[in-house]
């Protein structure tokens, strides 16, 4: 057995080994959190909100902010802007909460008799709009791997998935994307009914049903509504519906009360780093990094304008 005193100067130079064996090279930079990353991103990096694709929708509490995707579902963003113009929303209700699902919302009453009439501009028949080609889209691609589709990444800020072989690509059901509620039929949507994805991310819902948007700002409002009722979550008693005060597009308020929205761009070095930032944490608390991100586990910057 060593003396006390060389033992410990062994540990102590096993200890100072390891150190140096783990210790950064004095080159590295240092970890930067995703805050901190797009924090600095610069001006360019940020790209406006365009105010006829941006809907506010006013429930008890405070404003939801949704930005529309025409480049995904035109016909379905052109029924949709009709139905905020005419404010037809104003005073319907979210009907719907289904724990780990969607909130719900539109005309409760809206296959009986004594349901709210559509506007005369409204299409009252429109194509499913599931998926569309890639011809003209930028998709910026993520690394990693997914369950649901060859490739997925973003465009235009919206999480997106397609086929390499065929082009054909489609938006993801991640928290907080808005969608068009159907029945059987493929085509039976119109935009009346709308839902946002409040739990796990469905992605067994894509290309099987028309997705028209996300939440920007103000998830908040609809995640918290209390849950219905099993199997659907349905509120059957108006008492329990969650009032509509009103949904209009920014674009139709004047320009000095319209909200003034920034994303970070998903084709910048910002968002890269900021992902990367989130795929492997080198933080002092994380012991392991990923190194893997999920497609909805990237969340979208989002900031007034300065």
């Amino acid at each position: 057995m060593l003396p006390r005193t060389t033992a410990l100067a062994a540990a102590l130079l096993l200890s100072a080994c390891a150190t140096a064996q783990t210790a950064p090279a004095a080159d590295t930079p240092a970890f930067r959190s995703a805050g901190q990353i797009i924090a600095a991103a610069p001006e360019a990096d940020w790209r406006n909100v365009d105010a006829d694709n941006l809907l506010l929708m006013d429930v008890p509490g405070g404003r939801v902010m949704i930005e529309l995707a025409p480049a995904f579902a035109p016909r379905h963003v052109e029924n949709i802007r009709a139905l905020a113009r005419a404010r037809w929303w104003d005073g319907l209700a979210i009907y719907r909460s289904q724990d780990n699902f969607v909130v719900q919302f539109g005309d409760p009453v809206a296959d009986q008799a004594d349901a709210k009439p559509l506007p005369t501009e409204v299409a009252s028949r429109l194509p499913a709009e599931f998926e569309r080609d890639g011809d003209g889209l930028r998709f910026d691609v993520l690394p990693d791997m997914d369950g649901w589709a060859g490739q997925v990444g973003f465009v235009d800020g919206f999480p997106a998935a397609r086929e390499p072989g065929t082009g054909a690509t489609w938006m993801a059901h991640c928290y907080g994307t808005l969608g068009a509620g159907r029945g059987n039929e493929a085509d039976s949507s119109v935009g009346a009914e709308l839902y946002v994805v409040t739990g796990q991310s469905p992605r067994q819902l894509d290309r099987n049903i028309t997705v028209v948007g996300r939440v920007l700002k103000g998830m908040e409002y609809l995640s918290t509504v209390p849950r219905g009722p099993e199997p659907m979550g349905m509120h059957a008693d108006p008492a329990r519906h969650v009032p509509i005060h009103a949904i209009a597009l920014a674009s139709s308020l004047p320009a000095s009360e319209r909200p003034r929205l920034q994303v970070l761009r998903t084709d910048s070095q910002s968002f890269v780093d900021a992902t990367e930032a989130r795929r492997n944490r080198r933080d002092g608390w994380y012991l392991r990094p990923a190194g893997h991100i999920d497609l909805c586990n990237v969340p979208l910057p989002v900031r007034e304008a300065p």
